[in-house]
């Protein structure tokens, strides 16, 4: 967590494994905005807390630390949110220093770094980006922009010419014809394969050729 570059007015989503209030207390300094899970034996104090709740939204309170040394890292007060997730049967206790944003927007919030997480593991199992070319910011952005573009045009032709593959087979066949001058739909007909992942010759004979 120490190494992130923190921005003012950015928000932070973290797992409860990240539950470091010094370096909570740094993104607070820093006038940036956190939402982490809560560990379950947090020792603490409701200084405040809001009688009127919305639905599914347990406790809403300012509290304190009262562990010496939690204190010590983390010496303001923060907001500490309960919250009924009826979709997943489950309740979570967040932990925030936006206070000016309404409490499901705290978990709501925080139900968009699974979103995240989801996306990366969408990039890994379509995508295929083994390696990265350059390590620069901009150079990751552009492989990612790239292959995330050639995935598309992939899935609108596997959309509109309604072939009854899956659209990793399409990409396979793609990725080893791309000097070919077959037609598409020709191309997808001849090709014989029983695996496509576990090939590594051309899967229409005489294509190399």
């Amino acid at each position: 967590m120490n190494s992130i570059p923190h921005e003012p007015n950015a928000y932070y989503i973290f797992d409860r494994a990240y539950d470091s209030f010094r370096e909570l207390y740094r993104i607070h300094l820093k006038d940036s905005f956190y939402v982490v899970r809560a560990k379950t034996n947090l020792k603490y104090k409701i200084v405040k807390w809001k009688r009127r709740m919305p639905k599914n939204v347990r406790t809403d309170a300012d509290v304190k630390l009262t562990g010496y040394l939690s204190e010590k890292k983390y010496p303001e007060s923060f907001r500490l949110i309960c919250y009924y997730d009826q979709e997943d049967d489950r309740e979570s206790t967040f932990l925030t220093n936006a206070k000016h944003i309404s409490a499901l927007d705290v978990a709501n919030l925080y139900k968009k770094r699974w979103l995240v997480e989801l996306f990366f593991k969408w990039l890994k199992q379509h995508l295929k980006i083994k390696k990265f070319w350059g390590t620069a910011e901009n150079a990751v952005r552009i492989q990612i922009a790239v292959a995330i573009i050639t995935y598309c045009l992939v899935a609108i032709v596997h959309h509109d010419m309604k072939l009854k593959r899956s659209t990793y087979e399409v990409l396979k066949i793609l990725s080893i014809s791309l000097t070919d001058k077959t037609p598409l739909r020709e191309l997808f007909d001849k090709t014989i394969f029983n695996d496509v992942k576990e090939l590594d010759c051309p899967l229409i004979p005489g294509l190399s050729d």
